[in-house]
């Protein structure tokens, strides 16, 4: 049902995109569309992780370094019968972890220095089994995707303010511009989020199916949070776009689960998870075995 939401809500933004452009420029628009899109989406396609991994100064994990974390994910990788992914360290001391790359073959994860030192091993395997689930399905592809067609969708609208569309083909009028320039924007980050949230709660629940332990889970979300409130970001202050890609919401006051939210509710996340952990047969216990 998740991965159906997310097609439909894809192709609700794809479908804005390309009636922006009819609306602004009649046929031609649309061709101009269509072909900015291809052409923006080719190349984040290509180069989307390394962008994001350079954005935020990550250095590629090694043995010396973080023993713990490489012995982690490669476990969880061969539990989810997927190809190493490589891993990455952030120095930065918000508790956080992303995961991005266009397929399992070509993935990356990465943690803050602030998750590292804050998560006992059972809570960082949870944190990492959600982000090589977000790989396993690759939703890193998908938010890509959706970010660039956002971000084109507002470039588009800015294009009516300065332009003022075709004059022969645009229905619009002048009014109708100005609400396009407004709501257009408006109308794709809502859908981005929409994406954003429901493959939040997927990746939750793979990610306990993963490592075997939905309270791993809750427990980090839980710190991870708290911490997030606490502890600025200042590279995801300034690269807000990329937010959703997070485990937990980076920026500070979007705490509610609304409609502006990019990120479900951190205690209902942490509810679903422990019905989960129900559902196993599972109570609240130390065990170690990461």
């Amino acid at each position: 049902m998740n991965m159906v939401r997310t097609f439909v809500l894809m192709a609700a933004m794809t479908a804005l995109f390309v009636g922006i452009g009819f609306l602004l420029g009649g046929r031609a628009g649309l061709l101009i569309a269509f072909v900015l899109a291809f052409a923006m989406n080719f190349f984040a396609y290509w180069n989307s992780d390394k962008i994001v991994l350079r954005m935020y100064r990550a250095r590629e994990a090694n043995e010396q370094e973080a023993p713990q974390l490489l012995r982690i994910v490669r476990q969880l990788a061969q539990n989810a019968k997927l190809p190493m992914p490589k891993v990455y360290v952030i120095d930065n001391p918000q508790p956080n972890a992303f995961a991005t790359g266009r397929n399992p073959e070509n993935a990356a994860v990465a943690a803050t220095t602030g998750l590292l030192k804050m998560l006992t091993p059972e809570e960082l395997a949870g944190v990492m089994a959600h982000e090589l689930a977000h790989v396993k399905n690759r939703d890193t592809l998908t938010m890509t995707i959706t970010a660039t067609l956002a971000g084109a969708i507002s470039m588009l609208a800015n294009f009516a303010f300065w332009f003022g569309g075709s004059r022969n083909n645009n229905p619009l009028g002048i009014v109708g511009l100005l609400a396009l320039m407004i709501l257009a924007p408006l109308a794709a980050g809502l859908v981005q989020m929409a994406i954003s949230r429901t493959r939040e709660y997927a990746a939750d629940r793979m990610g306990a199916e993963i490592c075997g332990r939905p309270l791993w889970l809750a427990s980090a979300l839980g710190k991870i949070a708290d911490g997030a409130h606490r502890i600025d970001n200042a590279a995801a202050e300034r690269n807000p776009a990329t937010a959703h890609m997070f485990i937990i919401n980076p920026l500070h006051a979007r705490a509610i689960d609304g409609l502006f939210s990019t990120h479900p509710n951190t205690d209902n996340r942490i509810v679903r998870l422990q019905q989960m952990a129900e559902e196993f047969g599972q109570a609240p216990s130390t065990d170690r075995t990461m």
